[in-house]
């Protein structure tokens, strides 16, 4: 039992669950005195991490009594931020604009930042000097310290800010609410050790934290209990998992005790860095029945000069020489990866090289970017900055040769007969489903509401270059 006369605990997560507690007081007295529950909207931008932190911050607004809703338009707004590039932090400051607008009508309404973006100094400084308005910020590596960071604003009435550098905190027994039912993310690391020189990653996520391999297992089990069939590992660099810890293990390891999980039926994964790819890893996915078919494998250039600038730590050649020794174990994997295209310094030989790799590895999708400046990384100030229309040219002709690639493999699986998982009612055909295979494409097939959840039997009768038209088998 909570009681708010004591101090506030000094442990977490006791100490949150406290100002859970004194938050819940402050909205019960709100929603009497307004004759209204009180709202919160949570708006995610960004990476799969982020959305599993949104569930977190979803968790601890609705224990604490608020109602949440789509609209912006509410007493409290969180905006979950990403800064991998810059038009993220467009959007935001955009759209902070709107909110003020709101914040004039409703003069309680609280308005919070949090996330990657959040981490940036430059940023802050900008919010402090442009958008008074805002009333809470905070980063990546206090999260789990939302409770406490609302209560504070609640009884405040000036922007509180609180930012930490680095931490090698894990706080993950506090309330979350998911997205799905059937289906969960779950963290098993933090942050990233790679220094990528194009990536702002490591500088607001800070450096790599594993989590111990029982409280995964344990969190796991605990959502199969509440029915949850598939699980989604997540970290930065999954394949560096278990490396800081006081008993080290491997990331293969830690699938294999993952796969031991009764009534766990899926198990992904991401995201995996090509030059910590084990050939244990290999060979656990390759004798798996619950580990999915399908492995995010980012490459970003094919150029092994433009790689070495990039700080990848692998060339062209082995980058090769691993995505044919996973075919080759593997040969229905389905593979996929990021390319950045326009680099500080990328020729038109280096984009061919790019091009090669794509057309050798033949990707089932491919995730294409053009190049970012994020200021605070070494690629930021390199020298040789690629004009905009080259760029733009070689992101439409990569772009091209991905999606001819990709209609090609997906049509390799036409007439099988494979399980789908079912996530949702289709929007835009009355009667259908929609659901997902082991290998991540997706597929449309005939059926009711009731089957959302469950693992369905289905032939893969047409594939329409990014998805499948079915038929459900199991009646």
């Amino acid at each position: 039992m909570i009681d708010l006369n004591r101090p506030a605990p000094t442990t977490e997560p006791e100490r949150q669950y406290y100002f859970i507690k004194k938050v819940q007081e402050y909205v019960k007295a709100q929603s009497e005195k307004l004759g209204r529950p009180l709202t919160a909207n949570i708006t995610t931008f960004g990476c799969q991490m982020n959305a599993r932190d949104s569930e977190k911050l979803s968790g601890i607004l609705r224990e604490a009594g608020y109602v949440e809703t789509e609209s912006e338009d509410a007493d409290f707004v969180i905006y979950n931020t990403c800064t991998v590039r810059e038009n993220a932090n467009l959007r935001v400051y955009g759209r902070l604009g709107v909110l003020h607008g709101y914040k004039k009508k409703n003069p309680n309404m609280k308005i919070a930042l949090c996330g990657c973006m959040m981490q940036e100094a430059t940023v802050v400084e900008k919010l402090q000097k442009s958008y008074r308005f805002v009333d809470l910020i905070f980063g990546t590596h206090n999260i789990f310290k939302f409770a406490e960071l609302l209560a504070m604003t609640l009884e405040s009435d000036r922007m509180i800010i609180d930012i930490w550098k680095d931490t090698d905190q894990i706080v993950e027994d506090l309330p979350n609410e998911r997205k799905y039912a059937f289906k969960s993310g779950v963290n098993i690391m933090f942050g990233c050790n790679n220094f990528c020189s194009y990536c702002i990653v490591p500088y607001v996520r800070g450096r790599e934290r594993s989590r111990e391999a029982k409280d995964i297992v344990r969190e796991i089990e605990a959502l199969v209990k509440d029915g949850v069939v598939e699980v989604m590992l997540l970290g930065q660099n999954v394949n560096s998992y278990g490396k800081n810890l006081e008993q080290p293990m491997t990331f293969a390891e830690l699938l294999r005790e993952i796969e031991q999980i009764d009534g766990l039926e899926r198990i992904r994964f991401m995201t995996s860095h090509p030059k910590d790819l084990s050939d244990d890893l290999i060979e656990v996915m390759a004798n798996s029945k619950k580990i999915c078919p399908h492995l995010h494998l980012p490459l970003q250039s094919g150029s092994s000069r433009i790689l070495k600038a990039m700080n990848r730590r692998y060339d062209k050649e082995k980058y090769l020489a691993l995505a044919k020794k996973i075919r080759e174990r593997m040969p229905d994997i389905a593979l996929t990866t990021d390319i950045i295209v326009g680099f500080p310094g990328e020729t038109e030989e280096d984009f061919q090289e790019t091009l090669d790799v794509v057309r050798q590895v033949r990707y089932d999708s491919a995730f294409t970017f053009i190049y970012s400046k994020r200021t605070g990384t070494p690629a930021a100030v390199m020298e040789d900055q690629i004009p905009e229309d080259v760029v733009k040219d070689r992101f439409d002709r990569l772009l091209k040769e991905v999606q001819t690639i990709s209609k090609e493999m997906s049509e390799r699986f036409t007439g099988n007969e494979e399980t789908v998982l079912v996530e949702e009612k289709n929007s835009q055909m009355d009667g259908y489903v929609t659901g997902r295979l082991g290998n991540n494409h997706v597929v449309h097939f005939e059926g009711s509401e009731e089957l959302i959840g469950k693992l369905i039997r289905v032939r893969l009768d047409e594939c329409r270059g990014f998805y499948y038209m079915g038929t459900m088998l199991d009646k």
